[in-house]
């Protein structure tokens, strides 16, 4: 799901009087991200260690997220939905494709390239969502212009890195980038709709969609979509109930209270988080070089979450 809009923390700074402290952070909300990011560092090692083909892991996850809100907005958004506008509705339609690209591409990048440099190289959202909007006219602070800047020279650097391994690898990086352009194209057409559509109703279209998407590349790649044993069905239950109800919804939850700044910087931690799990999980250790590159891509991205906030 995307965050909630920027212009939450912009208006709450333009009222505070100049000189105040900024009020503490609430302590429950910092419980909840922290629980959000655990579950969101679970997701690609999850991906990873699911005996089953990545798109059909895609596909099953987003349908359960669907079985499991789909009651809840029909009960209590019907009206809504019954009343969404057709402008609002293909974009969230459209939104819902953007996610079903990015997880074609991101979920088969885990078994291709590292959890490390997959999970690095997707979160790159944020750099992508700056060159859209810069192709839209909008220009970007000069701190979030540096930040954009040594991220993609820790991209250049991992992108290196891979190759040197293996083509397979190299490939695999490529396919995280594409997931992350595909999620900042996904952010943005959500941001749109969410200014009359609520997250509830928006997100049942849009999860309902990339369900539907998922189905038909699929079925078009001949991904087998049953008959495995029953743990692998807990797998991918357990992933919808990490990454998709406590991960990104939590994130949802405490963007109003802790801001989107707080909020998308803390994401970063999704990278070291998963490539812990991943080591101590399935042995996946980055080659050293790997390390430099990932470092560069985070303090890239914290700056442009830095740049972000004072623009």
């Amino acid at each position: 799901m995307p965050a909630a809009r920027p212009d939450t923390e912009v208006s709450t700074a333009a009222r505070r009087p100049a000189g105040a402290a900024l009020p503490p952070l609430p302590k429950p909300d910092l419980v909840l991200l922290a629980i959000s990011i655990g579950g969101i560092s679970l997701s690609a090692p999850l991906i990873s260690a699911t005996a089953a083909p990545a798109l059909a892991i895609a596909l099953w996850r987003n349908v359960m997220s669907v079985g499991v809100l789909g009651p809840y907005a029909l009960l209590r958004h019907r009206a809504e939905l019954r009343g969404i506008g057709r402008r609002p509705l293909l974009l969230a339609m459209a939104a819902g494709a953007l996610l079903a690209a990015h997880f074609a591409l991101w979920m088969p990048s885990l078994r291709m390239t590292s959890v490390a440099s997959s999970t690095a190289l997707v979160t790159t959202t944020p750099l992508w969502t700056i060159l859209l909007m810069r192709l839209a006219g909008h220009r970007a602070p000069r701190l979030v212009r540096l930040g954009a800047t040594v991220a993609f020279a820790g991209v250049l650097v991992l992108t290196g890195v891979d190759l040197s391994l293996s083509p397979r690898a190299l490939l695999g990086d490529a396919l995280a980038l594409g997931a992350g352009l595909a999620a900042a194209g996904y952010v943005l057409l959500g941001a749109e709709v969410r200014r009359t559509v609520s997250t509830t109703a928006y997100t049942l279209v849009c999860y309902a969609t990339t369900s539907a998407v998922l189905l038909g590349v699929c079925l078009m790649a001949g991904a087998r979509l049953a008959g495995w044993q029953a743990g692998v069905w807990w797998q991918i239950a357990l992933l919808m109930v990490t990454a998709q109800l406590l991960g990104h919804s939590l994130s949802n939850r405490v963007v109003r209270t802790l801001g989107p700044s707080v909020t998308s910087t803390a994401v970063l931690l999704e990278t070291p988080g998963a490539a812990l799990i991943a080591a101590l999980w399935l042995g996946q250790w980055p080659p050293a070089a790997a390390y430099p590159a990932v470092a560069l891509i985070l303090l890239g991205l914290v700056l442009v979450a830095r740049g972000g906030r004072t623009g």
